[in-house]
């Protein structure tokens, strides 16, 4: 998609964009017929056709409406009309709309053309395709252009390795991918295959990959800018890339859903190659424990005491909480072997956090008032959002072991995503910036491109846009 600053005499596609307001005022310009059946309401869409051409008229809502909605809209009208909308100079008619939000409009536009599996086969990836709006220079157009461009590239990415069945995305084959990425965009990458993390003692983390029929590949991502004094970021993201609950099986009627246990993962993913492409002037350190947890005769077992990286042992009593296991590993060894200025988890943990918000928020843990802050913040203004949930130390008490410091979950039937965080506070070895977001709910659920549950890339406009905007 090619943003133009310019109008033609003529355009054989419009795209007409009004509030209820706006309409209100504008609408006694156009043809009677269309006041008939367009309001301007939310997801409206009602298509004109004329000798010269096809005019769609789109809904935004009340004008009231948060920037991020206009995204929604233009998600779901990309998605739906895309047999229909031609490849050709397309003029935007929205008078109304300030810088911001006609980058969301173009965000939308982008994010609406993903299904599964991804091919730029939509209208809008077409080198003939032009959005024409004069509203606004060619240097900002060319702006908006290669930031939403990126976005859209890193949030695809995200979808598209979470939708993937589980045997596209074997270890060997996202290492494989991870490598060429860090190579195209001069990141430093390193792996630790088992006997490797064997030597460093990441103990968790294997335990966790010892049944498994393939290789550790615990992960090192490192994007760094030549900005002197950049922030550095820390990312964590839970790299399971499927949970069969390993011994603690998991009730099979819902297993194929667990392709999506990679869901912080390629929310760091996505948000690296934001990074990337748009060269953002930070320091980024990631760590993606990548494993499958599977049922074998070398699959660790209840009762177990492993050892963690940190040297604190841990009693394992349900092997089907190992998500806990490798993010503890990879947190104390991102805080032991880097400097960073902030430190974030995501994970799609646990089921309590999906049975406390299902699909609203993600679920927000962190020891600074500061990061908080901003994640929330952040999380209102892109819809990616978060509700913070306390780490009282009264918590630690329900993990207290008879044979090792901690044990993986508590035994009560409560508060399981409060005890997962309070777990993982013992790994970050007193990070005084450490936020943890599980997204169980958040990351794979009902989307317009699918009928079944599918990935929906939360994370990535999350991380990109608290990464890119933090002074």
């Amino acid at each position: 998609m090619r943003l133009i600053n310019k109008k033609n005499k003529s355009y054989t596609q419009i795209f007409h964009v009004f509030t209820e307001e706006e309409w209100i005022k504008t609408g006694k310009n156009f043809n009677k017929n269309i006041s008939t059946f367009f309001t301007g309401k939310k997801n409206e869409v009602f298509i004109h056709t004329h000798e010269e051409g096809i005019a769609y008229f789109i809904g935004l809502g009340k004008s009231t409406l948060q920037n991020f909605e206009i995204q929604q809209v233009a998600v779901k009208f990309s998605q739906a009309h895309k047999k229909n909308l031609q490849a050709v100079p397309t003029l935007v008619v929205a008078d109304f709309m300030n810088e911001r939000q006609f980058e969301e409009l173009v965000k939308g536009l982008l994010n609406g053309t993903y299904h599964y599996p991804f091919e730029k086969d939509h209208v809008f990836w077409n080198a003939k395709f032009e959005l024409h709006f004069e509203n606004l220079s060619q240097k900002k157009l060319d702006h908006i252009s290669r930031k939403t461009e990126a976005l859209s590239n890193g949030q695809t990415a995200c979808q598209e390795w979470l939708n993937k069945p589980a045997n596209f995305k074997k270890p060997d084959i996202l290492s494989a991918y991870l490598k060429n990425f860090a190579k195209k965009h001069d990141l430093k990458y390193t792996v630790f295959n088992r006997r490797k993390c064997e030597e460093l003692g990441l103990g968790a983390y294997l335990a966790v990959n010892q049944g498994s029929a393939y290789d550790a590949a615990f992960t090192i991502m490192e994007y760094r800018t030549t900005v002197k004094n950049a922030i550095t970021f820390g990312l964590v993201g839970k790299c399971v890339l499927f949970d069969t609950g390993g011994v603690s099986l998991k009730n099979p009627d819902n297993m194929h859903y667990m392709k999506s246990d990679m869901g912080g993962a390629t929310a760091v993913l996505g948000t690296l190659i934001y990074a990337a492409e748009m060269q953002l002037p930070v320091n980024i350190i990631a760590v993606l424990p990548i494993t499958d947890n599977a049922v074998s005769e070398k699959a660790f077992l209840p009762s177990d005491v492993i050892t963690a990286y940190n040297g604190k042992t841990i009693e394992v009593l349900n092997t089907d909480a190992e998500g806990r296991m490798v993010l503890a590993d990879a947190l104390s060894y991102l805080v032991k072997n880097y400097k960073t200025d902030f430190l974030i988890d995501l994970a799609t943990l646990t089921g309590s956090s999906v049975r406390m918000f299902g699909d609203t928020c993600g679920a927000l843990f962190s020891n600074s008032d500061e990061l908080k802050d901003l994640l929330i913040k952040t999380g209102d203004k892109t819809n990616q959002r978060l509700w913070s949930l306390p780490l009282w130390d009264i918590w630690k008490d329900d993990i207290q072991s008879d044979v090792a410091d901690l044990k993986n979950i508590s035994m009560k039937p409560i508060g399981d995503c409060i005890v997962a965080a309070k777990f993982l506070e013992q790994f970050t070895e007193g990070h005084p910036k450490w936020a943890h977001l599980d997204i169980a709910g958040v990351a794979f659920g009902n989307v317009g491109y699918a009928k079944e549950k599918a990935a929906t890339g939360f994370g990535v406009q999350l991380l990109a846009d608290l990464i890119e905007n933090y002074h």
